[in-house]
């Protein structure tokens, strides 16, 4: 499954600021029994835009991780949160099937 939320960088701020805690916070979420990875890309025009992805074998696997308290995951977004405002966009299962055009 993934899980995908919008990054808005407040002004006076750089993604960059943001996507060091996102790496440090990752590296350790991505220790959980489940995670797949996470990528975050920059929208195309706006570079105080973001879209993050995380990967996780199941919703299951996300939920056990986000109900466990890691305080150094915690501190970490806390640090950041001046930084940035955060929007869910949602939780998205693998699709059943995959058609990828030829080419």
């Amino acid at each position: 499954m993934k899980y995908i939320f919008e990054v808005h960088i407040r002004e006076g701020y750089r993604a960059e600021d943001y996507a060091d805690a996102w790496v440090r916070a990752s590296a350790l979420i991505q220790q959980a029994p489940g995670a797949r990875g996470t990528t975050l890309h920059r929208k195309i025009g706006d570079p105080n835009t973001l879209i993050a992805i995380a990967y996780w074998d199941t919703k299951a696997s996300r939920d056990a991780m986000e109900a466990q308290d890691n305080p150094a995951i915690t501190e970490i977004i806390r640090s950041a949160s001046h930084l940035c405002d955060i929007r869910l966009i949602g939780e998205f299962e693998e699709p059943e099937w995959v058609v990828d055009p030829p080419g």
